[in-house]
């Protein structure tokens, strides 16, 4: 598996990495994201939901598990994004309750997983990882970590990032 590695230096770049990553994505895409509390996996969100043009305000899904956005993917075609956060979720019953696995499979959708280790097998093996970490020298600073088994969009997202 391939990575890509960035620095993001605040939140506008977090932001921003989020936005052009979303470029590479398709519909029927899942990205699973990683990252302590407060990292910035829903500034990521907010980027890609921007690239896609969404209207709504994008907020984290803490206490409603799963948002659904509605924007525009570059074909002017009407694109639907879920945004999941499963940090509140502690079993497979809780994630069926919520229809996580028809969500999953939705092909004409990306989906966005915050918290993806609590779905265990639950989330299909094929999708995009996103780790969002803090620097260690810089509190403000994170490094976010892209990867994908099949495929990456080597330099598409940052030219001089690091």
């Amino acid at each position: 598996m391939e990575t890509d590695c960035y620095h993001s230096h605040s939140e506008d770049e977090t932001h921003s990495f989020g936005r052009q990553f979303a470029e590479t994505l398709a519909k029927g895409d899942i990205i699973a994201l990683y990252g302590d509390l407060g990292a910035g996996k829903t500034e990521f969100v907010k980027g890609i939901c921007d690239y896609f043009q969404v209207e709504d305000i994008v907020s984290s899904p803490t206490f409603t598990i799963m948002n659904q956005y509605f924007g525009t993917d570059s074909d002017d075609e009407e694109i639907t994004i879920y945004h999941v956060d499963l940090y509140r979720i502690d079993s497979a019953k809780e994630l069926e309750e919520i229809g996580f696995d028809d969500c999953m499979f939705s092909e004409n959708a990306i989906k966005l997983v915050e918290w993806s280790e609590k779905a265990g097998e639950m989330l299909p093996k094929i999708h995009w990882t996103v780790d969002i970490a803090f620097a260690s020298d810089n509190d403000n600073e994170r490094i976010i970590t892209i990867s994908h088994p099949e495929k990456i969009a080597n330099g598409t997202i940052a030219e001089s990032s690091s």
